[in-house]
């Protein structure tokens, strides 16, 4: 089937931000002003099209990525909403790996936030050319140079205002377009849709040409052509201006800054235009580089129909009317509904059952997919969150997404026997969904154990498993997820000999572990000499790898540390994979006990926003907490605290700053680092963990 949209008219986005910088807003007011909605639904009436889910409607925040399509100006625009609350910030870490370009909303009177300051660097990562809107500009406190310069202050962006505001708070009329420079003014009666263009108001005539040469001058330091165009010092074409900035943006060298307010039904448009004319299409952006499946060598696949077919699934989803869901991103080639495809991880192939575009929750049926598309599939059983699915002839495995470690536990346990069944078939539909969530068994107690991103995060899937699956159980206090490391080198061995007529076990190793930088582990095979076989070397690693998952201290996962076997024996008839895998558990267990293990503990970067008159009382509860001050601003008649506090001890916080700041105080917080715990601390887990195993 021939496309109805070219490649080149298509723009792949996500809109992030910080929680309540008005991302769903944003996007409720595009799909009503792209026709795609004929009324706009409102987040805190619990309406909003692309919040679908119970918990999402109840509490006013977007807890799961909706991905929607609308066209504008003959483009076709394929948006995910993400959330903005840092408990599911995989749902923007999956969104941003299959986009192609990015609207970075901020507050226009808090600026950049911590939620913001995380999916920036989500969006560095990944290379991901975006827009900022300035959003809220309607707000009391609104100060879009202010905005512009957190930007500059907390990310070390360089954002280059291409509109500035014709008022501000109350008095928000428009904004001057300093690319055409002219007026661009809202008419309330018509929800925004409709607005007047016209001359720059005659206070504000004078700073926008500055500006503008501002603007040129930035933009020229990037583009060549504009640069000359510059120096000449001739009239710049409008078209010239708008080729440059859109050049500067796709190669990340600037983030063009757009404001208003979507609330109030101003900036929209302009924003869409925006998205038309400076983020990139499929075209735009470097071809997608794989490996090939066989070969292990890097393979490109170009955004063309031509090119032979690959996809990557993002996103897993269970619909109850259509089952399961997966998300992908369709790089290069087509393929059809009813065709079959080729999953490369479980190298099986698979028949594609249903094409859907979505919007939000509702489906429409696609017959083909294109290159550049963002669709469902539905009938692809196997699949999981990160797979490549592509042409079986050329087979090509795309980069994984990678997600952070979940750092808070809690127990659940079935009430009924029904129930225990219920709740197996639940809790891998959720684990699927969600690759932050992991459900395991404690073995010492047989419980249930969900460990996920924070509070919050638990708490939504729990209230899922009780209302979504009706699963009756009782829910445990939420535990954090310690880990542990080494803080001096030792030497450890592990003798592992069994008989018990016929053939024995023999498996004999030396160690040596030492502390390494960063959280990860690494292993080093010295053997020289042939002490033990080669063949057998992995089944150590195995072993020692595995021992690692239980730490010697209190049985948490063990990271920063480097093991190098260095020396060991065999024996020709009794060694055995099994053997030495033994023996591997057995040297870490010994090298542990001597090289001084220690807690490490989650702590949280903190940020808490409160009145100044109970500042005193906020800061003297998080030094209660363990907590430790860094800095505080002055944000309006607000005072901002920023400090660390380890998440151990902010369990139930919101409820008490609500109750010391009289309602009027709130927070935000992310994971900052594992550090060491107190000795005390670390002293009563140690106990409480090894009294609950002889228990």
């Amino acid at each position: 089937m021939p496309r109805t949209v070219q490649l080149a008219h298509y723009r792949n986005i996500g809109i992030t931000a910080h929680i309540d910088a008005g991302k769903t807003t944003t996007t409720e007011r595009i799909l009503y002003y792209t026709g795609r909605l004929h009324r706009m639904g409102e987040v805190h009436d619990g309406t909003a099209t692309m919040d679908y889910m119970e918990q999402e409607q109840e509490r006013g925040i977007t807890i799961t990525s909706a991905a929607t399509t609308c066209y504008w100006r003959d483009h076709q625009i394929n948006i995910i909403d993400t959330p903005g609350h840092v408990d599911f910030t995989a749902e923007v870490e999956r969104s941003l790996r299959v986009l192609d370009g990015a609207i970075a909303l901020f507050d226009a009177v808090a600026g950049v936030q911590p939620q913001s300051e995380t999916v920036w660097r989500q969006a560095d990562k990944y290379r991901v050319p975006r827009l900022a809107f300035i959003n809220k500009m309607d707000r009391v406190g609104a100060n879009f140079d202010y905005a512009v310069q957190t930007m500059v202050d907390r990310l070390k962006a360089n954002p280059v205002p291409i509109q500035l505001p014709i008022g501000s708070e109350d008095r928000l009329r428009g904004v001057v377009d300093l690319v055409e420079m002219r007026g661009i003014f809202w008419k309330d009666e018509t929800l925004g849709a409709e607005y007047e263009v016209g001359a720059i108001p005659d206070d504000l005539l004078a700073e926008a040409r500055d500006r503008r040469e501002k603007m040129i001058e930035r933009i020229a330091e990037h583009d060549e052509e504009l640069f000359d165009l510059y120096v000449e010092g001739g009239e710049i074409a409008v078209d010239t201006l708008r080729s440059a900035i859109r050049r500067a943006t796709a190669e990340l060298h600037i983030t063009p800054v757009l404001c208003g307010s979507a609330f109030k039904y101003k900036g929209v448009q302009r924003l869409l235009d925006a998205v038309v004319d400076y983020l990139p299409s499929p075209l735009d952006v470097p071809a997608v580089v794989g490996t090939d499946l066989d070969d292990g060598y890097s393979v490109t696949r170009e955004a063309s129909d031509a090119a032979p077919f690959s996809a990557l699934v993002f996103k897993i989803l269970t619909d109850p009317y259509v089952g399961q869901l997966a998300f992908l991103r369709v790089y290069s080639g087509s393929f059809h509904a009813g065709g079959t495809v080729f999953n490369v991880k479980r190298r099986r192939k698979e028949r594609v059952g249903r094409l859907l575009r979505m919007h939000a929750n509702k489906r429409e049926d696609l017959q083909d997919a294109q290159a550049g598309e963002i669709l469902a599939v539905v009938g692809l059983k196997t699949v999981q969150t990160g797979d490549t699915i592509c042409d079986s002839v050329s087979p090509v495995v795309l980069e994984q997404i990678e997600f952070p470690d979940p750092v808070l536990s809690l127990a659940v346990e079935p009430k009924t026997k029904a129930d225990q069944q219920k709740i197996g078939m639940a809790l891998t539909k959720l684990s699927q969904e969600d690759p932050t969530f992991r459900v395991e068994s404690d073995p010492d107690t047989g419980q249930t154990i969900l460990s996920g991103m924070g509070e919050l995060h638990l708490e939504i899937l729990v209230d899922r498993l009780l209302r979504e699956f009706q699963v009756a159980a009782d829910i445990g206090r939420p535990q954090v997820a310690y880990r542990e490391t080494i803080r001096k080198p030792a030497e450890g061995e592990g003798r592992f000999v069994r008989q018990s007529g016929g053939r024995g076990q023999y498996g004999h190793c030396k160690i040596m572990v030492e502390p390494l930088a960063g959280d990860g582990v690494e292993f080093v095979n010295d053997i020289f000499g042939g002490a033990i076989p080669k063949e057998f070397i992995p089944s150590v690693e195995k072993g020692v790898r595995e021992a690692l998952a239980n730490g010697a201290l209190a049985g948490y996962e063990t990271v920063g540390v480097k093991v190098t076997l260095h020396d060991g024996t065999y024996h020709e008839v009794d060694s055995s994979e099994v053997a030495f895998k033994v023996a591997g558990s057995m040297a870490w267990k010994d090298a542990a006990s001597r090289a001084r293990p220690v807690l490490l503990e989650p702590v949280m970067a903190i940020e808490v926003v409160v009145p100044e008159e109970y500042m005193g009382d906020v800061m003297a509860d998080i030094s209660t907490r363990r907590g430790r001050i860094e800095g505080m601003d002055l944000r309006g008649s607000t005072q901002v605290i920023k400090g660390f506090v380890p998440l151990a001890e902010m369990f139930g916080y919101a409820t008490d700053l609500r109750s010391r700041t009289q309602g009027r105080g709130s927070y935000t917080m992310h994971l900052h680092a594992y550090e060491q715990a107190p000795a005390a601390v670390q002293e009563e887990i140690v106990s409480r963990m090894r009294g609950k195993k002889v228990g």
